[in-house]
């Protein structure tokens, strides 16, 4: 039997998702909780796998088991064995023919920045604090460049260990709320660090660094030292994942 899973956690003292020789991975600790509850080994494959100090709010995986739970008995049954950073949100049987990470058609991440004179003590966790005022109207506009399928070698990590770095941008969509500017990025699939170094890209262009015209040259130039810093992991979250209907799950991956 496939089990498919929702799962949120802070990521704050997680070295990301993937399990670790050393240091500690979200995954590494569902799989120990959801061994327990399946006695037998299990291991437990996600929709992406978010980097060291990223958060997730809509996360999905899956694992295959013969034990026989009821929904409810495998989500209480695994929150009971998880730390309070990390969290399992709903729970459903799929059919074989469902991978977390081949199946989705759609992961969407959003970025917070706080853009005020003081920092938050509260919120140092999860959001980008930044002084200089940000001009969204700009932001939103040089995000619209990167719209579309695309080589993003410029927006990778040095690290990046994907075959291709052809992805499918759908969406950015750059707004303010009072002090918080959020940046929501929609696409087939990402690459390491892309989001991150799409946001900091953006922030070169919000501050005036940078004109808004700059980004439109980026992809062609396949370089990353062209484009901009990478944004601080703390203001990013995996906050859903898109599938056919056809598997029942919760729209966006979300609870």
């Amino acid at each position: 039997m496939r089990i498919a899973i929702g799962i949120e956690y802070d990521g704050t003292a997680y070295n990301g998702w993937q399990r670790q020789r050393s240091g500690r991975g979200v995954q590494a600790v569902l799989e120990r909780a959801v061994t327990t509850v399946a006695d037998h080994d299990v291991e437990v494959h996600a929709a992406g796998r978010t980097d060291t100090g990223v958060h997730a709010s809509g996360q999905v995986a899956h694992f295959d088991t013969d034990s026989v739970r009821s929904e409810r008995g495998w989500l209480l049954g695994i929150n009971s064995n998880l730390p309070d950073d990390v969290s399992v949100g709903w729970v459903r049987p799929v059919d074989d023919g469902f991978h977390a990470r081949f199946s989705a058609t759609e992961r969407h991440y959003r970025y917070v920045i706080l853009n005020r004179l003081v920092r938050s003590a509260l919120l140092r966790d999860r959001v980008w604090w930044l002084h200089t005022e940000l001009d969204t109207a700009r932001m939103q506009a040089a995000g619209q460049h990167l719209l579309g399928e695309h080589d993003f070698s410029t927006f990778r990590a040095a690290g990046c260990q994907a075959r291709t770095a052809v992805r499918n941008l759908r969406s950015i969509d750059v707004c303010r709320a009072g002090d918080f500017v959020t940046v929501d990025v929609r696409a087939d699939a990402f690459l390491q660090r892309m989001v991150r170094n799409i946001v900091g890209t953006l922030v070169a262009v919000g501050t005036g660094e940078r004109d808004v015209d700059w980004v439109s040259g980026l992809l062609a130039a396949q370089d990353r030292t062209l484009a901009g810093i990478a944004a601080p992991a703390q203001g990013l979250t995996l906050v859903g994942v898109t599938y056919p209907p056809g598997f029942g799950l919760p729209a966006g991956g979300n609870s």
